[in-house]
């Protein structure tokens, strides 16, 4: 389970708070790649944080809130799928990323980010990885960026039913394959994943990445 040793190692050192970094969608063929950044304090962190992954849907929808309103600061950003196309999937998620830490509502001196990859943000940072297991605030991060994708994608499936992102949120499953060859491309697929470059296309160029 994750802790608070690593910000409070941290803040030791600091004059300023530690944020957590973590990213939801670097994987799928639809839709955008998004990030949060999320201070806590001590003392006034939700129980039950978790990597977001081993959550329920059901607790990272009851998590949410109680992180936004006891969060020192919650910070969120996106990169588009034509931007995720324009730069790659790993330059959009670093994007996604410095933005989230730049609209926190607390300037953050420090971020702990999850993975091995480290993005260039506007304060000094670190990875971690498994961070968003090891770290709470890379944890709230995860939970936030997470549920806050998959609503995007519930009212995405809205607007294009034919793929069932309600379900698959995009990712490259059975039945969003089959929605690609009886639906076609959307403004909201990844053109330079290889699944939809090969519809558009006849080729396998393109990114490799399914699901992450």
């Amino acid at each position: 389970m994750p802790h608070y040793i690593y910000e409070s190692r941290l803040l030791k050192t600091l004059d300023g708070p530690v944020c957590g970094v973590d990213e939801a969608g670097r994987g799928p063929l639809a839709g955008p790649v998004v990030a949060a950044a999320v201070i806590l304090r001590k003392g006034r962190i939700p129980k039950g944080l978790n990597d977001s992954k081993q959550l329920s849907e059901e607790d990272r929808e009851s998590l949410y809130p109680q992180i936004m309103e006891m969060a020192v600061a919650v910070g969120v950003g996106e990169a588009s799928v034509g931007e995720i196309d324009l730069v790659n999937i790993r330059q959009a998620t670093h994007l996604a990323m410095a933005r989230a830490v730049r609209v926190l509502s607390v300037t953050a001196a420090f971020a702990l980010v999850d993975g091995n990859d480290a993005p260039a943000l506007p304060c000094r940072c670190d990875t971690l990885v498994g961070g968003d297991g090891r770290s709470l605030s890379i944890a709230a991060a995860s939970i936030i960026a997470k549920v806050t994708r998959d609503r995007m994608m519930v009212a995405l499936h809205d607007e294009h039913p034919g793929y069932n992102w309600r379900s698959n949120k995009g990712y490259g499953t059975p039945d969003h394959l089959a929605g690609l060859k009886a639906c076609g491309v959307t403004v909201h697929h990844r053109r330079s994943f290889s699944p939809v470059h090969h519809i558009l296309y006849g080729d396998e160029s393109g990114d490799s990445i399914l699901t992450l």
